[in-house]
């Protein structure tokens, strides 16, 4: 499986109606500390993928806006609040009340 297999594997978990950040999903793909690498995967998805790239921002809990992905950064903003995640007025999502938080691995 190759990395960015790995990084999409994970961002298929995020549920309807949750955020993650680029941090959090580099650490669960045991990539810790390459969350711009994250970055860099979702960017590669395909328009009308089954990846849900849209609920990953960055850990100000903000849409990281950027040129390159030519009006995606509103499109990412959209799909996030038909999922009934709201913005405050700095257009910052609450991650103590979005954030995923996925089951922690049973010890044996």
């Amino acid at each position: 499986m190759s990395t960015y297999d790995q990084i999409y594997a994970i961002v298929r978990q995020i549920p309807y109606g949750k955020v993650s950040t680029y941090g959090q999903v580099a650490a669960l793909a045991n990539l810790a500390g390459q969350a711009r690498l994250v970055g860099y995967a979702l960017y590669q998805i395909a328009p009308g993928s089954d990846i849900p790239w849209h609920r990953v921002i960055n850990a100000k809990g903000e849409v990281s806006e950027s040129p390159w992905r030519n009006g995606s950064d509103y499109l990412q903003r959209s799909l996030l609040e038909a999922e009934g995640i709201h913005f405050n007025e700095a257009g910052k999502v609450s991650l103590s009340e979005y954030l995923w938080r996925p089951p922690l691995p049973q010890e044996e």
